[in-house]
């Protein structure tokens, strides 16, 4: 877990007109806020804001959507206020962590007998700001990173196929592939360990022919335009 100072540097990194003031408040504040409350596997709750503002400093995001990522489960799951919110961090903050904690409502009440599409829909329809929407993504992607601490099969499947569903799909419409794909085989991993394995033993076993194949031809390509005075670089990547 990064600690104040470290989430800070890296938020610098990209950053360098950052105010670091917003960001220590709302770390000690989901400190406090979440002081009492054990993850799943064990850990300290404050470990989830913490990995959730992480993967938001990852896309370069600004200070207030990652103060909303610390902040995203104090109206949910603790006796932290929106008014509260406001009054220590702004609107801003406070109207970003107030809908997360929409969509999180949504998920209880209409995902059961609902179909995806229109989940999506709804979800989108709720989010005011797309900042909303990031925070969420990665919401869900560290969940999905720690699903295997979820002892409860069937909670495991459940959230497995909402991300699959509904997460992923919003991922790809959002255009973020990266997330997208660690999504999916995230839930694909819990939906159907079997398949998902025997597709990777697969993609192993063919690995090394395809690179050998993938420089085979790319040398070709690399001769023939070099001949005709092209320079280039070729470039390939494994599908997941």
């Amino acid at each position: 877990m990064l600690n104040q100072k470290q989430l800070i540097d890296k938020v610098k990194n990209y950053n360098k007109f950052l105010n670091p003031k917003t960001l220590i408040k709302a770390y000690d504040f989901a400190l406090l806020a979440h002081k009492n409350q054990k993850r799943d596997s064990g850990d300290p709750y404050l470990t989830h804001p913490v990995a959730v503002a992480d993967i938001l400093s990852d896309l370069k995001l600004d200070s207030a959507t990652i103060a909303t990522g610390l902040l995203h489960d104090t109206i949910e799951d603790t006796k932290t206020t929106y008014s509260t919110v406001e009054k220590e961090f702004g609107k801003e903050v406070a109207d970003l962590v107030e809908g997360v904690t929409k969509i999180s409502e949504l998920e209880g009440k209409v995902i059961q007998n609902s179909k995806a599409e229109n989940i999506r829909k709804l979800i989108l329809a709720t989010s005011k700001d797309i900042r909303v929407l990031l925070v969420k993504l990665a919401d869900r992607l560290h969940n999905m990173r720690t699903i295997n601490a979820i002892k409860n099969d069937d909670k495991a499947e459940r959230i497995a196929r909402e991300t699959m569903e509904i997460y992923a799909p919003l991922a790809d419409r959002m255009g973020m592939n990266r997330i997208r794909d660690e999504l999916e085989d995230l839930s694909f991993d819990v939906l159907n360990p079997d398949a998902r394995k025997l597709i990777k033993d697969r993609l192993d076993t063919i690995k090394e022919n395809n690179l050998i194949n993938f420089k085979s031809v790319s040398d070709e390509f690399n001769n023939l335009l070099s001949t005709n005075d092209i320079n280039s670089k070729i470039y390939g990547r494994e599908k997941t």
